[in-house]
């Protein structure tokens, strides 16, 4: 009985390691998803690298950042019209954009993004 529930245990870990595993990156997302707009600064977006731009927003703190992407902003749809991604995903995104502009943020944990969407 113990031996099956552990390997249960074991296999769902396994599993859930495996799909974290699968999350793009940030230069992925941008690639295949931001670069639409914030590559030609389509409909007011920050250009990817633009410093000035960018700075105003990453005064702002990524939780900021993080929270407009996810959820939308403007014009922008919520996780640029792709709810395929995940939070996770869409921060990495967010993270690689904000510090080709200057920021210096690093890769945000689950339970800021959580936060940052409260």
């Amino acid at each position: 009985m113990y031996s099956e529930y552990f390997i249960s245990l074991i296999a769902g870990l396994s599993l859930s390691a495996t799909a974290q595993a699968a999350d793009k990156m940030g230069v992925d997302v941008f690639n295949s998803v931001c670069a639409a707009c914030h590559t030609t600064g389509a409909a007011g977006a920050p250009k990817f690298g633009d410093k000035t731009a960018w700075g105003k927003r990453n005064e702002q703190g990524l939780a900021v950042l993080i929270k407009s992407a996810i959820k939308g902003k403007k014009i922008m749809p919520a996780k640029g019209g792709h709810p395929d991604l995940s939070d996770l995903e869409v921060a990495r995104a967010v993270v690689h954009m904000a510090n080709a502009g200057g920021g210096t943020f690093k890769e945000p944990k689950s339970a800021e993004i959580a936060k940052a969407l409260k």
